[in-house]
């Protein structure tokens, strides 16, 4: 019997003591059987820690990550809101960073940082709740999957949950949300596997002792010894009170950076001690269809102060990372549920898109630029979107499997299919992903053609994946999706029947991938 299989069927539920502490939701459960204890044991031993960033509102990554190459392409498609050249900060002579992100520019120097060049994923969604639950659960486009890449991870981790948590050999939460309630990221098959911190003045509220006041009614009477109760019996309030206790001292965070307050309290509480493996903030405002830049510099504004207080706030964590003397074990990550079309609209602005660049920083991320620099059409309209070249459960996956050291047959389970490994990070004792090849590896021919072309590959062996999107981001068709032995190969497009227009091939053969543009005339 696998040992997942004995812990459901053998081990008896605990006694689940519902409670609020300053106004956080907890749970504490009896695991006082020292076999149950032994049987709790993670699946993997690891004390790496992943810290997830979420910014809210879908952002613009093209003048986030500006392209260098195809220069004037960008300044057409964006005439009213173009960052200038001579204002970039250059990372590879091919792309520069927003001014305003002096920061993570300096992180990049330090090789501490990886752009990840147009995340994103088939059919994508412009609605930001929908797009926003595909990211959070992996799922496709078309399905709803009603739990979390991470929770699925958590649950693999830690079998069981809640039944029997904490215990001796998991004191901690598994997971910990701060600034909103706990996200379908971190659902599991059947419960949330995180606890959520509202926001960081009742983080302080709860190490100092100081409860918002209860309402003078039978209903606050009744809060009031709620609370005193759950501060005598909860095990999680005690266990993050003693870390955060742990750590006096932290170098300066920017002031007024609501996404700085919330990493400071991480980098606090993986330095005091807790085990805690999945940390998730969150940052908000980047829905920027009007006004995104100021009027007479395109380099301020709404979206410079949103990118300069991302910027700022995670060179700050990482900075107190390496002060605390813990930043050989943590990896973070950047999200946003879309990017922005190519082309501006008419209010300074920029409209819902598909994909995006991200970033992926720590010491132990393979600094530099993943990916080719985005091809912006000559004449782009208002429906033109980057092409994906990275489905981001390609990110989660990497993660999980040369950070967090989940097997390959685990991690298609709970990554729900195989999605490729990338050259993030530093694997460390977990496995480690191919170099990427330099050489153009997909091309087809004739190109432009008229009804069909003749798409031509190489594949060093392994997964071989051949994919034709439009230019709105969709992908059309997969052309073959199969096991290949090292090798050049062909496969036909038919395209008679798509009107005349730009589209893209997408190559993706384990670590590699490459995306070429393809024009059908009439």
């Amino acid at each position: 019997m696998k040992r997942r299989d004995f812990l459901h069927k053998a081990i008896p539920a605990g006694v689940m003591l519902p409670s609020l502490v300053s106004g956080f939701s907890f749970r504490a459960f009896s695991a006082d059987s020292p076999i149950m204890q032994s049987l709790l044991l993670p699946v993997t031993e690891t004390d790496h820690v992943f810290v997830i960033i979420q910014l809210n509102g879908g952002n613009d990554g093209l003048n986030m990550v500006v392209p260098i190459e195809n220069f004037n392409n960008y300044v057409n498609a964006r005439s009213n809101i173009y960052i200038p050249e001579k204002s970039l900060l250059a990372l590879n002579g091919k792309v520069g960073l927003h001014p305003a992100m002096t920061g993570l520019s300096s992180l990049y120097n330090e090789g501490k940082l990886k752009v990840v060049q147009s995340v994103g994923y088939p059919q994508p969604s412009y609605s930001h709740f929908r797009a926003t639950d595909i990211w959070m659960s992996a799922s496709d486009s078309n399905t709803e999957v009603n739990s979390g890449w991470a929770g699925r991870y958590l649950n693999y981790e830690y079998p069981n949950f809640p039944n029997g948590y904490p215990n001796a050999t998991m004191t901690d939460p598994l997971a910990i949300q701060i600034g909103s309630s706990t996200s379908l990221t971190l659902q599991g098959p059947a419960v949330s596997m995180g606890m959520s911190i509202s926001n960081t003045s009742n983080f302080y509220n709860l190490i100092n002792g100081v409860q918002d006041p209860s309402p003078n009614t039978p209903a606050g009477k009744e809060l009031s010894f709620i609370r005193m109760v759950s501060q005598q019996t909860q095990k999680y309030a005690t266990v993050i009170k003693a870390a955060a206790n742990n750590t006096v001292q932290q170098v300066s965070y920017p002031t007024k950076n609501s996404l700085g307050d919330q990493l400071k309290i991480v980098a606090r509480l993986i330095k005091g001690g807790l085990k805690t493996r999945i940390y998730m903030v969150n940052y908000g405002g980047f829905d920027t269809h009007s006004a995104q830049v100021d009027s007479v510099d395109n380099t301020k504004g709404n979206h410079a102060n949103l990118l300069g207080n991302v910027s700022d706030a995670i060179k700050a964590f990482q900075d107190d990372l390496k002060f605390l003397g813990v930043e050989d074990r943590v990896v973070g990550m950047t999200f946003s549920e879309f990017g922005r079309r190519i082309k501006s609209n008419g209010s300074d602005g920029t409209d819902h898109g598909s994909a995006a660049p991200l970033f992926v920083f720590g010491k132990n991320v393979i600094g530099g630029v993943l990916g080719d620099t985005p091809t912006i059409p000559v004449t782009a309209t208002v429906n033109d979107n980057l092409p994906f070249q990275y489905d981001f459960r390609s990110i989660y996956s990497t993660i999980l499997a040369n950070w967090l050291c989940v097997n390959d047959l685990d991690l298609q389970q709970i990554m729900l299919k195989n999605f490729q490994i990338l050259p993030l990070v530093n694997a460390g004792g977990c496995k480690k992903a191919v170099n990427l090849s330099g050489d153009q590896l997909i091309s087809n021919y004739p190109n432009p053609f008229v009804t069909s072309t003749v798409i031509t590959f190489q594949t060093a062996g392994g997964h071989t994946l051949i994919q034709i999107m439009d230019t709105s981001g969709r992908v059309l068709a997969n052309l073959t999706d199969k096991e290949y032995t090292a090798g050049t190969y062909t496969v036909v497009f038919d395209g008679s029947s798509l009107p005349a227009g730009v589209y893209y091939a997408r190559l993706q053969n384990m670590a590699v991938q490459q995306v070429r543009p393809m024009l059908k005339v009439r």
